[in-house]
């Protein structure tokens, strides 16, 4: 069996990044005002710092997949079907790229990330709640 030559991570984020649309804030906006789901998947430090998206459901990365997964046993109730738009935030953009690419291994087709995560919505002065 042939092995394939490492890559680093910013080649992998450029790859999966190449699969699918990311959104920015106001895309991403309008997208959940529309019925996307937003799903935060920062750390409870960060939430508690920097505060919540109003809407946003949160799970935590290590969970993402399990709660997700339209046909899992561990999922949340509005993963109702593989046609759930999510759009997944992370801290800055980079750890939500890689999930929004696991999510679609899983069939959700329409995953996709925030570019610049919570800190673009944020910054771009969008609603922030304190945790």
């Amino acid at each position: 069996m042939a092995v394939s030559a490492p890559i680093g991570i910013d080649e992998l984020l450029e790859r999966v990044r190449a699969g699918y649309a990311r959104l920015d804030a106001q895309e991403a906006y309008a997208a959940s005002r529309a019925g996307a789901l937003l799903v935060d998947i920062r750390y409870q430090a960060l939430r508690e710092r920097d505060g919540l998206i109003p809407g946003a459901l949160v799970i935590e990365r290590n969970e993402l997949e399990w709660r997700l997964d339209p046909r899992g046993s561990h999922r949340v109730p509005e993963a109702t079907d593989h046609d759930l738009q999510v759009v997944v935030i992370c801290n800055e953009g980079y750890a939500s790229s890689l999930a929004a690419a696991s999510l679609h291994a899983l069939g959700l087709h329409r995953a996709t990330d925030l570019t610049g995560g919570f800190q673009s919505w944020k910054s771009a002065g969008l609603p922030v709640t304190p945790a």
